[in-house]
């Protein structure tokens, strides 16, 4: 039934009744409101989307590990193969041993810049926030034209809570051409915790462009939705979102939302229930369960 609810048409609004909250609704709706924009701020600093290293049971296996370990022992002086198997083990999250074969790469050649920007991104895994800033400006230091560091490094900087700083990075990157929709998708997040939300839209928009494929774009437009009253919109991306993504509490307190914006709150209370299962420590999903009982 919950799964139902992420693609079915009976949760989607008709085209006719695309219409926006006002008046005396957005006055009892202001509690709904008020989570929207502390999702959106929320958001800010939890975005999943980020450069963080995914877990790979493939490129992180202990046969791949074997295997790349065996062209080190072959290789023992070539950086390039420290840096992939630092990578692998980075997807296993076997973090220490990732440090380490950076670490060795850097060693062998100090002007690998794609070694300091991976070995910045195990930083950022495990807590180390300085050192991983420290290590996307040496990788920018070596070659200014790097996208990847700018995002990585504006991601440090926006979970860090310095927005001006990653605003700057992310408008660089983007400057440069990048294509990674990191760059949009992080810079969107920047303009959701202002308050532009129209400004986020179109940046969370131009993301799912250049890659569909990746469900917080969507839910984090359907946020910026959520904050300027479109129900419709909202309820369509979060939709999209749990298509990609059934798992995605976040995505569900996002449908919830955009439900009880619509006043209905047996299906919102759903979501958000769906939500609470899958995260507990998510009190937006227990306080919407409440709201709607």
């Amino acid at each position: 039934m919950l799964k139902a609810l992420a693609a079915s048409p009976q949760v989607t609004a008709s085209p006719a009744r695309r219409d926006t909250v006002s008046g005396v609704r957005r006055a009892a709706l202001a509690p709904v409101l008020a989570v929207a924009l502390g999702l959106a701020l929320s958001a800010c600093t939890t975005s999943s989307i980020d450069d963080a290293i995914d877990i790979d049971p493939a490129q992180g296996s202990e046969a791949n590990i074997a295997s790349l370990s065996a062209v080190v022992d072959r290789n023992p002086n070539s950086p390039e193969a420290y840096n992939v198997r630092g990578t692998a083990y980075g997807r296993a999250g076997r973090y220490r041993d990732a440090l380490a074969d950076f670490s060795r790469a850097i060693e062998l050649n100090n002007r690998f810049y794609q070694a300091y920007a991976n070995r910045a991104l195990v930083y950022r895994q495990t807590g180390d926030q300085r050192a991983a800033i420290a290590d996307y400006s040496k990788a920018l230091q070596i070659n200014p034209q790097y996208d990847i560091a700018y995002i990585g490094r504006g991601n440090v900087y926006r979970v860090t809570g310095n927005p001006r700083q990653a605003l700057r990075d992310y408008e660089r990157a983007i400057q440069l051409g990048s294509t990674n929709p990191r760059a949009y998708h992080s810079r969107g997040l920047i303009y959701q915790a202002d308050g532009q939300h129209q400004r986020a839209i179109e940046d969370f928009t131009t993301a799912i462009s250049l890659d569909s494929s990746a469900p917080e774009p969507y839910n984090s437009r359907g946020v910026s939705y959520l904050a300027i009253n479109d129900s419709f919109n909202a309820l369509e991306d979060a939709n999209r979102a749990l298509r990609i993504k059934e798992r995605y509490a976040e995505a569900w307190v996002t449908q919830g939302l955009a439900l009880e914006m619509k006043g209905d709150k047996a299906k919102a209370n759903q979501a958000f229930r769906r939500a609470y299962q899958l995260d507990k420590d998510l009190t937006v999903a227990r306080d919407g369960m409440n709201r709607t009982r």
